[in-house]
């Protein structure tokens, strides 16, 4: 099976530590790893995706593939394990298949995506596969909890196994546009023209993503969609009180990285990145990142507001710092 890791992004949600010139995918956040790493060891927008469709679809049109995003935590590793080999082998029977692996909820999340799910199609290895019913992005608070307390629903984590045989064809059905310029890549995979190729159309590939531009459209019932739900532990690390959930073991508890000296503090999260000692007393439910041009300071529910201070620094004589 191949693996596609996407590492997209800038993260303003974690600034200061990433950046522009250093995106959160390569930096280290879990211990002395990024999340990046962490991701090739457990082993977007469509223009990604369908690029690589088109590459796989021209050397292994048929051999399962599986699509993961770079920015998550897992911690069930070997639940995550079984969970790939097992749809590994079940899109090996059959290719025009996709499998969606999603998480249990652990709370009502409005900042996720949610996936629906029906009745139990087929079981393997202790593991059960139900069919497709929807997808929900970012709900409000009363739908979440309303998905939380009636159950049939779970995290739509972006992370399926599919083959590239099964993509191709949906870029052909639901994004002709798109497909025309792919296939022209494709034609072109493993030639010496092919870099000249991907410079030259890529950017001209439709600006849309890819749940966008052909998941959401999964919906129409001629396809066969299969969901497997369970706790793996998932969090998506992409803003730091998200980092924080990820890491505490109970709700108040201090999360810290670097020289960190804590004195009556609970339920912060305190990221050194220097050689200074960085010292708090008395804080409660407080972010605190020292990089070495930048310290942070700020409550955990604020964090929203870190994306439009970073959009106002590209306006201001601080713009180098974003």
């Amino acid at each position: 099976m191949k693996a596609i890791i996407f590492a997209g992004g800038v993260g303003t949600r974690l600034w200061p530590l990433s950046r522009r010139s250093s995106p959160k995918q390569f930096e280290r956040v879990i211990g002395d790893k990024s999340t990046l790493q962490l991701a090739a060891e457990r082993l977007l927008p469509a223009s990604a995706v369908g690029l690589t469709t088109a590459i796989l679809y021209k050397k292994f049109p048929k051999m399962p593939m599986m699509i993961l995003w770079s920015d998550h935590v897992v911690k069930n590793i070997e639940l995550f394990k079984k969970i790939i080999m097992t749809s590994e082998s079940i899109i090996k029977n059959d290719p025009d298949k996709i499998i969606f692996i999603s998480q249990k909820p652990r709370f009502a999340s409005q900042n996720l995506g949610w996936i629906s799910y029906d009745k139990v199609k087929l079981e393997k290895n202790g593991l059960k596969f139900y069919s497709f019913k929807n997808f929900y992005y970012r709900p409000h608070l009363s739908q979440a909890e309303e998905f939380l307390k009636k159950g049939g629903y779970s995290w739509n984590l972006g992370y399926f196994v599919t083959t590239p045989q099964y993509l191709w064809n949906l870029f052909r059905i639901y994004q002709p546009e798109m497909f025309n310029i792919l296939k022209e890549i494709s034609r072109h995979v493993d030639t010496k023209e092919f870099g000249a190729v991907v410079k030259k159309l890529y950017p001209k590939l439709p600006k849309i993503s890819f749940d966008n531009a052909v998941l959401e459209k999964l919906i129409d019932r001629n396809h066969e969609v299969l969901v497997v739900p369970e706790d793996l532990g998932w969090s998506d690390v992409g803003a730091w009180e998200a980092l924080k959930e990820a890491l505490q073991t109970f709700p108040d508890q201090n999360v810290i990285q670097g020289k960190v000296l804590l004195t009556d503090c609970q339920d912060s999260l305190v990221y050194n990145y220097t050689d200074q000692l960085v010292v708090t007393i008395d804080l409660n439910g407080f972010l605190v990142i020292n990089t070495k041009d930048v310290v942070l300071v700020c409550h955990k529910n604020s964090v929203p507001k870190i994306k439009k201070l970073v959009e106002k620094l590209a306006d201001s004589d601080n713009n180098h710092l974003i």
